[in-house]
């Protein structure tokens, strides 16, 4: 390959990734629950997805669960079928949660001094529970869990607002699981999952770097 063919090979991938850099940004954000505190086990993880996507100045979240498990209302997760942690300035005011679950009214929780917790997964100041016609955060076990994905929207926020709280851990969902039978807690406490822009991003910006280290090479013969 001669130098210049090279060089315009780079020159393209360079302005490739200019040109990516903006979408990748706009890319949804993926973590998995792979924790479990389940007495019995929660079977093969991942056991469900939390997604965020930064949507103008809101971010759109949507917990969804693996393998037929379905959202209980246990003790063990201080009767929430989600928690999650955001950082200071934000109220119950900024978070909306459609309503999805059939038969099913879905209220957020604030707590301003992170009192909700539950079976070692640590204290959140945000909860998503499906309620009583009262308004409380009813208790929900095995034979009246409920399945479909819960959706809510976080306004003047970026996902960077989303963070860990005093475990580690991002989200918590008290599950019924599909594998095991079993109910309790399940958390994210790892990284997001690799998005397809982000890969494309990183396996681009490799052939980059090679092309030019050959680039070198010939340019020294």
């Amino acid at each position: 390959m001669r130098r210049g063919q090279v060089g315009l090979i780079i020159a393209v991938l360079a302005a490739g990734l200019l040109l990516a850099a903006p979408a990748a940004q706009a890319d949804p954000i993926t973590y998995e629950f792979t924790s479990c505190h389940i007495t019995g086990g929660c079977g093969t993880a991942p056991y469900g997805t939390v997604t965020l996507t930064q949507n103008g100045t809101t971010v759109d979240v949507t917990v969804h669960l693996n393998d037929g498990s379905t959202f209980v209302q246990t003790g063990s997760g201080d009767q929430y079928a989600v928690k999650f942690e955001l950082s200071g300035g934000f109220t119950g005011a900024n978070v909306t949660v459609d309503q999805t679950i059939s038969g099913q009214n879905l209220a957020v929780t604030y707590s301003s001094t992170n009192t909700l917790d539950g079976d070692g997964t640590g204290n959140f100041n945000f909860g998503i529970c499906a309620t009583t016609t009262g308004g409380a955060c009813a208790q929900i076990g095995g034979g009246a869990s409920f399945s479909g994905d819960i959706t809510f929207h976080v306004t003047n926020a970026t996902v960077n607002d989303f963070i860990a709280n005093d475990q580690g851990n991002l989200f918590v969902a008290d599950i019924l699981s599909g594998q095991t039978g079993k109910t309790g807690p399940v958390d994210v406490s790892g990284a997001p999952v690799a998005e397809p822009g982000t890969l494309l991003l990183l396996g681009s910006g490799v052939i980059a770097v090679e092309l030019w280290r050959r680039a070198r090479g010939l340019r020294r013969r």
